[in-house]
């Protein structure tokens, strides 16, 4: 690809439900926030293969891309909506890997439609869960405890999955609960052991989590943490199969010791990068998005971790591409604190000592943070 080609923009922030109120959200910004970008070296393929290396709960990593075109809309007229003013054309399959993708230059972006991986579970919740499922299994956990807000995809996402394998969920919202249930609150609330917990309470969630599991596991029970569970596995250890497929639920039992662990709002933990990090190695293929082309991604972040995850998938890969993230719910600190701490974690985690150089490109930031232009509803 030639350096005056412009760069693909797939708009990533399909990874949450689209939504006709808000169709190009992350496209509206004030402000821009950079990270360092680390500088690119060549793709190490041998370090993020060993790290994929292992079973994961999603069959595949692959997810349907589409091409959105836009164009000034002459027919209507003094039309107040957002957007009132283009015409736009969805492409369900479009020309990637070839050259006739480079020249085309229309006026558009591309949409990676992870929403349409489960019928329940939101795209990139299901994408953070994909190596975590595999890790309660190979050391036997019984019950998972997470939180979030009264309309969490993500507790509503740990629910569904936790009840597809038979484990017990326990799922802490934030807030009072409501008259009636919809959405996702009705969802978490089918699928998991459904708790409200004063919003006084909620805002040290760390000790919230710790207190709830603790009470859980019991006398006899135990409580492990997430990333103790990522630091003692094995990948070699999991590949009997080649993902996870749903089993018998367990069965209650007052004798049954209890295995606790416990999942960070949003699935907010350094193993979660994994299944990010098995996307971006998926978009890369040639006949996709490719290793060569500059790429522009642009995601909605609520905790940060998906687009963490991108951005450290790119650097892993030496992909030229950037993650642009539109902030949700906190301030710039905070994104760039807990983006620090993902990385932190991930390379503790996943280090290894042969491979040192690919993850001393990330001592730095990897995303660049964007402010919200419009307050999010």
């Amino acid at each position: 690809m030639s350096s005056s080609s412009p760069p693909l923009m797939p708009c990533v922030s399909c990874f949450r439900r689209l939504s006709s109120s808000n169709p190009l959200a992350c496209a509206v910004s004030r402000r821009h926030f950079r990270s360092s970008t680390p500088s690119l070296e060549p793709a190490n393929d041998e370090f993020v293969e060993r790290l994929l290396h292992r079973r994961w709960m999603l069959p595949s990593p692959d997810t349907k891309i589409h091409q959105v075109s836009f164009s000034a809309n002459t027919k209507v007229q003094n039309n107040k909506g957002l957007f009132g003013e283009f015409r736009f054309m969805n492409n369900p399959n479009p020309l990637l890997g070839r050259d006739d993708a480079i020249k085309d230059r229309r006026a558009s972006f591309y949409a990676v439609r992870d929403d349409l991986l489960h019928p329940l579970i939101n795209g990139n919740k299901a994408r953070k869960l994909d190596a975590l499922l595999p890790l309660f299994e190979q050391h036997g956990v019984t019950d998972v405890v997470t939180c979030g807000g009264c309309q969490s995809a993500h507790t509503a996402a740990v629910g569904v999955t936790c009840a597809e394998r038979g484990l017990n969920s326990h799922l802490l919202l934030r807030g009072e609960q409501p008259e009636t249930l919809t959405g996702y609150n009705l969802m978490s609330s089918i699928y998991g052991n459904v708790s409200y917990v004063p919003r006084s309470l909620y805002a040290n969630r760390e000790e919230m989590l710790k207190k709830h599991a603790a009470v859980l596991a019991g006398q006899y029970g135990s409580l492990v943490f997430l990333n103790d569970l990522a630091e003692e596995y094995s990948g070699a250890e999991l590949l009997q199969k080649p993902y996870l497929e749903p089993v018998k639920p367990l069965m209650s039992s007052g004798d049954m010791q209890k295995k606790v662990v416990i999942i960070n709002e949003g699935a907010g933990d350094g193993v979660a990068l994994l299944g990010v990090i098995r996307l971006v190695s998926y978009l890369s293929k040639t006949n996709l998005f490719g290793k060569k082309r500059a790429v522009k991604f642009v995601v909605d972040a609520g905790t940060g971790t998906t687009a963490v995850g991108l951005a450290l998938g790119a650097v892993c890969l030496g992909l030229p591409w950037e993650i642009t993230a539109i902030m949700l719910a906190d301030s710039i600190d905070g994104y760039l604190k807990k983006e620090k701490e993902l990385i932190s974690d991930f390379k503790r985690q996943f280090g290894l000592h042969a491979f040192e150089n690919v993850l001393n490109k990330i001592d730095g930031g990897v995303v660049h943070w964007v402010e919200r232009r419009h307050p999010r509803k």
